[in-house]
């Protein structure tokens, strides 16, 4: 038999024209949680160049700045670049020789010194308003008007009751004059005499009271025109035409307060009092500022006017009054405002900007710029200040320069570049 066992056939595939199956190799399972080593290793190349480039970046890069920098040009000969060289730049000026006022500075209110409030002096209805809120009116203008008849027609009464007394009056003198010269001829008696003298004074004092009756009529009637008694702003009107008005209401009909002049009034301490009394008892009228809350607007100039005749004993304050030119309006009654009181004017001494002042625990300094360009601390004895300027005492002279600006670099003797404002002549 030519069977062939399966070892042959295993052994001798190729014989007698057999192919084997192709084996199909299970696919391997991997971790969904896991990469696989092909990307990780691509990956830390990666990072590995990254880091590499950035090193090289590192230590190579001022080189590479220094080559694609452009250089630049030279200075002049003779000159300094600005902060070049080890100098410190900074701004300075000159103290200067000027003069400097010495102020008390104390809180005050804007007082008017006449407010009115109109009442009507006589009962009636008011029949006419003749003037806008808030109008500045003057003395003697037509405010208000009353109904005046009722008046009128006691003022026509008065005056016919005047009228007749007075002819009674003549016919008794007249009377007075025949008894007198009959009683020279013993034509009547004594008595009749007498009589007829006393009748003329009765008559004389009857006219006198019909005059003041109609001075008070008059009176009433003028009454019932009401004009403004001072120049003024008038407030809000306080009631309405058609009204009926009464000499007894409590409250006003309308309110005039003076606006020019108007007054501040304002405390100092006592221990500032005698300062104050010597200027005044020498004959100086001292003047004072007004300025607004924040000391950066100056309201109005004025002078001081009276001082009060007691100290407050629960606040050691004095009460002082100045008076004001408010033409321009801008003084308001009840504003507070800051008074500076002007106590004395020095003239002549050596002035430097607040800036260049500066204190430490032990004493007052600047920073004095030398011929050389060099800094040192420079104690000083300040005075008074008045807005940005400080008067020095001692330590410095007009035309030595001080450092304002930069002062927080500086040490003794460092070198510094100086830099001056325009308004304020050059270093040389």
């Amino acid at each position: 038999m030519n069977r062939q066992t399966p070892i042959d056939l295993e052994q001798n595939p190729k014989e007698k024209g057999y192919t084997p199956a192709p084996v199909v190799a299970e696919p391997r399972k991997t971790s969904l949680l896991q990469p696989p080593a092909q990307s990780r290793r691509a990956r830390w190349l990666w990072v590995t160049l990254l880091v590499i480039a950035a090193v090289a970046g590192y230590l190579y890069w001022p080189k590479i700045k220094t080559l694609v920098t452009p250089k630049k040009p030279a200075t002049a000969a003779g000159t300094k670049s600005k902060g070049g060289g080890g100098q410190i730049s900074v701004v300075a000026v000159k103290a200067q020789r000027g003069n400097i006022g010495v102020y008390y500075t104390a809180l005050g209110a804007v007082t008017p010194i006449n407010t009115v409030t109109i009442k009507s002096r006589v009962d009636g209805q008011l029949m006419q308003v003749l003037f806008r809120e808030g109008q500045t009116v003057h003395q003697g203008d037509l405010l208000l008007e009353i109904d005046p008849r009722p008046y009128q027609a006691t003022l026509d009464l008065a005056e016919g009751a005047l009228a007749r007394d007075q002819a009674l009056l003549k016919n008794a003198k007249i009377d007075q004059q025949r008894y007198k010269t009959l009683f020279t001829q013993q034509a009547v008696p004594e008595q009749q005499m007498a009589t007829q003298d006393a009748l003329v004074l009765q008559y004389e004092g009857t006219i006198k009271s019909d005059q003041a009756a109609v001075d008070t009529a008059k009176l009433n009637l003028t009454y019932s025109r009401i004009t403004a008694p001072i120049t003024g702003l008038i407030g809000l009107r306080l009631v309405d035409p058609g009204n009926i008005v009464h000499a007894t209401d409590t409250n006003g009909l309308l309110v005039i307060t003076q606006m020019d002049p108007i007054s501040v009034i304002f405390t100092l301490a006592e221990d500032q009092l005698p300062t104050v009394l010597d200027k005044i008892h020498a004959g100086r009228r001292l003047g004072v500022e007004a300025w607004d809350r924040d000391l950066k607007a100056k309201l109005a100039m004025g002078t001081l006017q009276t001082i009060d005749n007691q100290i407050d004993p629960t606040t050691g304050t004095l009460k002082l009054r100045a008076d004001f030119d408010n033409r321009a309006g801008k003084l308001f009654p009840s504003q507070f405002v800051n008074a500076r009181l002007l106590i004395e004017e020095r003239h002549g001494v050596t002035l430097v900007p607040n800036a260049a002042i500066q204190r430490n625990s032990q004493t007052t300094y600047v920073w004095l710029v030398n011929p050389d360009h060099t800094v040192k601390v420079q104690p000083i004895t300040t005075g008074v200040s008045e807005g940005e300027q400080t008067q020095i005492m001692s330590g410095l002279k007009p035309g030595d320069t001080v450092v304002t600006v930069g002062v927080d670099r500086l040490q003794d003797g460092s070198k510094v570049n100086v830099e001056i404002p325009a308004d304020q002549p050059a270093k040389k």
